[in-house]
């Protein structure tokens, strides 16, 4: 019978790219560490963009398992960093390109009573192999489980792409569900034996099959969020009357569907999906996650409300999979093809496809395969769309009962004919972040909407980064504070919830992560987007207005507990719940009460030390007697404000505030918008002579090679204030003022 020993521990690590050739290996210095690993824990969160990518070492000796006669022993790795060549015994028995799937090789032959095991795991830079261009780091390492499988001779198959060797395939009809269970056999067999948890039948798949049908009655549905119920199919292979191999794989019966209007819909039923996309990565562990990290994760997404996880932007553990099928969580699955397309990559991008896809066909949570992730950041090819289309076909192939997806960039053309390639389409957007404004996002998923009403349209990305020590009583794009954040999401949660039509959104990203080329907010080697810190050890203000929009648990939540130390008499605190009547208190004493939704906002007078107190008698959905819910943060008055809390970035100050400006009624001034200056003549003539400055200063850095057409290049401007066109170009004192009288000799219409 089938047996898995776990060889996580006892390793010695060599972090050097020796030639193996002149070095004899014994004589290296050598680190004993546990599985998971990587070397990049470290120097790929710390910036310069510096991590060390090359070829490592792992080096193992273990005992022949017990084994029966003709017993056959594979070796699994769930996940490896990015190509792994296998030697056992000095024989090399396997290579794998591709860091984030499972994958076997059977050592039986080179098995000897004591055997040595070398891994060489390399994450160097090449043309071959995804993701090489990316805004994350790419941590090396053997960084999920390893494991011997010992199986017998006859048992069911463990080397067709890392896949389980059992193939569940559930149909919805009416009150009843037909489910057709696959089996692949390595060997021999008289027959196998199928059975479904819950279900008096065994079903018996003959030689001459490979295939079996089951009827579930009155099947209990997996129904997201709301009641993720999961059967379990049992496979036992039999010779002679005797079981010589069993498996077992759960999974879960539900109908889906995308409609252009509705959004998605869930066992017949609207079923708006809102949530996040995760990253698998932590401060100071990298990609190494146990366990019980990958649970924290879900249980906080979990606890936020959210319904869906954009598993980005490669394979995720199979834990985790496994999580999202019993949190009922709906998830798009990806592969690491992003970015930049690399003519030499395209067999890589197919053998990671056909391993997501066979190795988590059984999840019931996965309803869409995302073939690709800003592909066309480093310019569109003929090749590039080929390859997109032979993903999309392949997930048809290996999978017709799911949707194929894409994340475009939010400077593709919505006319690209790259978004007809999948069956619906996302857009990351980073309006009012990188460029443009806020309102620009709604603008932007009203005009696809109303130019291809017949065309789903999802959010695959949006976000900004907040770094916590950044606080502020006047948040402004591009200051990295905690404010800026929540007003940022504040936002996005609005037209998100008045836009049904939007298939799926998610936000960019549940958590900070690790990205060793980013110097930003004044954080060296982060992405500081997340609604949690990167320790998982705070949830940001942001987080809460999502909790507010999604969550049923009462809750409420001050905003600004990082914001101590306040120059003002009289300071806003804004609280996030989803109870309709909140109630604030300062130092015991009653402020005010107010009815509304999800936001409440009181101007508190401050006294020198203030302790400030919400409350609220929760109301639930399922009628249970109401208790108080309540939350509280401490904040001092100060004569002066706290230097701390700004962001020390040179030539970026309300440096406008200090020099003549004018604003004369009834005229044009850098304080209004593109968009209304261009309306008259003489604005269109003036904005003319300015664009071109402008607008590279607004474009630099993002995807210099993608074409931006007049008409995209306008959707991005016309919500923006000159101000902010302005202060991007980093104009002088002097040509600001010049600037501003030419405006205030244009009359408003």
């Amino acid at each position: 019978m089938r047996r898995i020993q776990s060889i996580n521990e006892n390793w010695l690590f060599i972090k050097d790219d020796i030639d193996l050739q002149k070095v004899n290996i014994k004589e290296v210095e050598k680190e004993q560490v546990n599985i998971p690993h990587t070397w990049n824990n470290l120097d790929g969160q710390d910036g310069g963009d510096d991590y060390y990518r090359g070829t490592c070492y792992y080096m193992k000796k273990f005992k022949r398992p017990d084994m029966s006669e003709g017993d056959q022993v594979y070796l699994e790795f769930q996940g490896v960093n990015a190509s792994a060549k296998i030697i056992v015994n000095d024989k090399e028995v396997c290579r794998h390109d591709g860091g984030y799937s499972t994958f076997r090789t059977n050592i039986t032959r080179e098995l000897q009573d004591n055997n040595s095991l070398l891994v060489m795991v390399d994450n160097s830079k090449n043309e071959t192999v995804y993701p090489q261009l990316a805004d994350f780091t790419f941590y090396g390492g053997i960084y999920r489980d390893v494991s011997l499988i010992i199986v017998s001779k006859d048992h069911f198959d463990l080397d067709h792409y890392g896949g389980q060797g059992i193939k569940v395939t559930p149909e919805v009809k009416g009150k009843d569900a037909n489910v057709r269970v696959e089996t692949f056999v390595t060997g021999h067999y008289d027959k196998v034996r199928v059975t479904i948890e819950g279900q008096d039948i065994q079903y018996q798949i003959s030689k001459s099959d490979t295939e079996v049908e089951i009827v579930i009655p009155n099947v209990r549905l997996w129904n997201g969020t709301k009641d993720p119920y999961l059967y379990t199919a049992k496979a036992d292979l039999i010779i002679d009357d005797k079981v010589v191999d069993t498996i077992s794989t759960r999974f879960g019966c539900r109908t889906f569907s995308v409609d252009p209007e509705k959004g998605f819909i869930l066992n017949g039923e609207l079923y708006p999906l809102r949530g996040v996309s995760r990253h698998q990565d932590r401060e100071g562990v990298g990609n190494a996650l146990t366990k019980d990290m990958h649970k924290e994760d879900m249980e906080l997404i979990a606890e936020m409300g959210a319904n869906t996880i954009r598993l980005a932007h490669y394979q995720h553990d199979q834990y985790f999979y496994d999580l999202c099928d019993e949190y009922g969580m709906v998830v798009w699955a990806e592969i690491p093809y992003i970015t930049k397309h690399m003519n030499g990559g395209r067999d890589n991008t197919i053998s990671q496809m056909t391993e997501l896809v066979i190795q988590n066909y059984n999840h019931p949570s996965i309803c869409f395969w995302g073939v690709s992730n800003e592909i066309t950041g480093g310019g569109e090819s003929e090749e590039l769309v080929k390859n997109n289309q032979e993903l999309h076909e392949l997930c048809k192939k290996l999978d017709p009962t799911r949707l194929t997806t894409m994340a475009a960039i939010f400077l593709l053309d919505m006319e690209s004919p790259i978004l007809n390639m999948t069956d619906i389409v996302a857009y990351n957007l980073y309006y009012g972040w990188y460029l443009g404004e806020l309102k620009d996002n709604e603008d932007f998923l009203d005009e696809f909407h109303e130019k291809f009403p017949d065309r789903p349209i999802g959010l695959s990305e949006y976000g900004c980064e907040a770094v916590l020590k950044w606080q502020t009583s006047n948040p402004e794009r591009g200051d990295y504070t905690e404010q800026y954040q929540a007003i940022f999401h504040e936002h996005m949660c609005k037209i998100i919830d008045e836009r049904p039509y939007l298939w799926a959104t998610h936000v960019w990203n549940m958590f900070d992560f690790g990205a060793d080329n980013r110097d930003e907010g004044g954080v060296k080697g982060r992405n500081n987007k997340g609604l949690v810190t990167f320790d998982r050890k705070i949830k940001k203000d942001s987080y809460y207005i999502y909790k507010a929009y999604l969550s049923d648990q009462p809750f409420v939540h001050i905003c600004g507990r990082r914001y101590v130390d306040r120059a003002e008499e009289v300071s806003e605190v804004k609280v996030y719940s989803n109870q309709k009547k909140v109630a604030l208190y300062n130092n015991g004493t009653f402020i005010a009460e107010q009815e509304g939704d999800k936001i409440f906002t009181f101007k508190v007078r401050l006294d020198k030390e203030n302790t400030i107190e919400a409350k609220s008698e929760s109301v639930s959905k399922d009628r249970l007697p109401s208790k108080e819910v309540k939350d509280s943060i401490f904040i001092r008055q100060v004569d002066e404000p706290n230097k701390d809390y700004i962001l020390p970035v040179e030539n970026v100050s309300n440096w406008y505030e200090d020099i003549d400006l004018q604003y004369p009624e009834g005229y044009f001034s850098i304080k209004d918008t593109v968009g209304d200056l261009i309306e008259t003549k003489e604005g269109l003539s003036l904005f003319n002579q300015m664009i071109e400055a402008s607008s590279a200063q607004e474009q630099e850095g993002l995807a210099a090679n993608v074409e931006i057409t007049p008409e995209m290049q306008m959707r991005l401007m016309k919500n923006v204030t000159i101000l902010t066109l302005v202060k991007n170009a980093k104009l002088p004192g002097e040509a600001v003022v010049a600037l501003n009288k030419s405006l205030n000799e244009i009359k408003k219409p």
